[in-house]
């Protein structure tokens, strides 16, 4: 059986009449990276100052390697916090910033030493440990902030947002350094995001939260492949919703008539009956496309006839923007060495079954 780190047992929020978090449940295992990911407002930082003690919750359980934490003190729950604004003291130097949860905690100036080194390596600052942080780059304050918070080994370390003030290119370093450390020490990590990307590169598994609540849980695949509401798959990248109505079901697919009128296939149709209405989750990635009609031999299952809109390149891919049928938009994402489309094209996007995922 799966050995649980935290527990969130029907955990609620109120702010007044306000319910910030909705009877939330959520089971995080030891040693799992789990990001919380969703827009402001979602109810995702909360629930992360709950755990750290920092907010009290109005009703439900949190769970700890078993024991309720509801009532003891953040300093005592023996957990590494790093927030978005590092909270250094500035007057303090590197080593002394890191080694102060370790002389709160009545350690050994010897073993503090040792520790303070240990932690400042890992990160690689150990050059470093005498400055102030005013000296450093922003970068390297997170980086202090993150030594700072596994000095004194903690079971478990909640990162609120800690790298949204860094730069694009510093941010996907860290993000990497970050799962590098996770992965060879083996650590219980609780990651608060509104960033997809970041969240799909680091995390184990990825709960989604929109209005209080987790709309779906899952792994990166999962989450961004078998988005299971329409607000994940909007929100988790760039995707086409397409409505539509079932048409048939087979015992592995289904036919579904878009409001454009094309006819497609879809892999899978379980809970899916004729007449019902229903979305269509296309990644732009999935997408291919061919001159011509979408008559075309050759072509898979789904094809849909429609005009380049618009075209541009991205560096790595060409994005198109596509009219079909009407007034239905596509966006299509194409490798950057394809031909590219010229504006007013006629073209065929076409793609597998597999490819997309059916939202009721």
């Amino acid at each position: 059986m799966a050995e649980f780190r935290i527990r969130f047992d029907g955990v609620s929020k109120y702010y007044g009449q306000q319910c910030v978090v909705d009877k939330l449940r959520l089971d995080i295992e030891k040693g799992e990276f789990v990001s919380l990911l969703g827009p402001s407002g979602s109810g995702k930082t909360t629930l992360l100052m709950m755990l750290a003690g920092f907010e009290t919750a109005t009703e439900g359980q949190i769970l700890v390697d078993g024991y309720r934490v509801n009532d003891v003190p953040s300093h005592k729950r023996d957990m590494g916090v790093v927030f978005q604004n590092y909270a250094l003291f500035p007057h303090m130097t590197v080593g002394a910033n890191v080694a102060f949860p370790l002389q709160m905690r009545g350690i050994s100036r010897a073993e503090i030493a040792n520790r303070v080194k240990t932690a400042l390596d890992m990160v690689q600052l150990g050059a470093l440990s005498e400055r102030k942080p005013s000296q450093l780059s922003g970068g390297q304050q997170q980086r202090v902030a993150l030594a700072r918070a596994l000095v004194f080994e903690p079971r478990v370390v909640l990162m609120d947002e800690p790298l949204g003030a860094l730069d694009k290119n510093l941010r996907e370093q860290m993000q990497l350094d970050i799962r590098a450390l996770h992965q060879r020490l083996g650590l219980t990590i609780v990651f608060v995001t509104h960033d997809q990307g970041e969240a799909l590169t680091m995390s184990d598994r990825i709960a989604v939260f929109n209005k209080g609540k987790i709309e779906q849980i899952g792994t990166p695949r999962q989450v961004y492949d078998e988005p299971a509401t329409r607000f994940v798959a909007e929100f988790i990248g760039e995707t086409n919703l397409i409505d539509g109505t079932v048409e048939t079901v087979e015992p592995a697919s289904a036919v579904i008539r878009l409001n454009g009128g094309d006819v497609v296939r879809v892999a899978g149709s379980g809970g899916l009956a004729a007449g019902q209405g229903v979305s269509v989750s296309l990644r732009p990635e999935r997408l291919s496309l061919t001159d011509g009609l979408s008559n075309n031999a050759g072509l898979p299952d789904n094809a849909i006839s429609a005009i380049v809109t618009d075209c541009v390149y991205q560096g790595d891919h060409l994005r198109v923007q596509l009219a079909g049928p009407a007034d239905a938009s596509y966006v299509v994402r194409l490798d950057r060495r394809s031909p590219e489309p010229q504006r007013g094209a006629q073209v065929t996007a076409f793609f597998s079954p597999e490819d997309c995922k059916v939202i009721a």
